[in-house]
């Protein structure tokens, strides 16, 4: 078996699972009841879809050029998602679409207070 076949095979392995993962995500988003769990299955299982589908393209691929670009795609989907997913959250919250009676933990009620007490004084 040569180095080519696996990689192909590899390859393969990889893009099936990313697909998995991101259906994962898509049944997630559509099943979940509020924004902070829907936001956590668009952000959690479709990041890792996309890293192990663009791990597959790498493999399949193999160009320098194109595993670079590959490389840059998850490098910046990494610094982004986590922000995003972040100031969503952050805006439901602000907007009263959080069910907090799902919450188990509420540290930012307790934050947006005291922000909002000291802007006004």
């Amino acid at each position: 078996m040569s180095w080519s076949s696996i990689a192909d095979a590899a390859a393969a392995a990889c893009l099936v699972l990313g697909a998995l993962l991101t259906l994962v995500a898509a049944i997630g988003i559509l099943r979940f009841p509020d924004v902070l769990t829907r936001m956590h299955s668009a952000t959690k299982p479709q990041v890792l879809g996309l890293l192990v589908i663009v791990l597959g393209l790498g493999l399949r691929l193999r160009e320098p050029a194109t595993v670079g670009l590959l490389l840059m795609v998850a490098v910046f989907q990494l610094l982004t998602s986590p922000i995003a997913s972040h100031m969503v959250g952050r805006a439901s919250f602000r907007a009263g679409q959080v069910r907090r009676d799902l919450l188990v933990v509420d540290e930012l009620t307790e934050v947006l207070s005291d922000a909002d007490g000291k802007g006004a004084g």
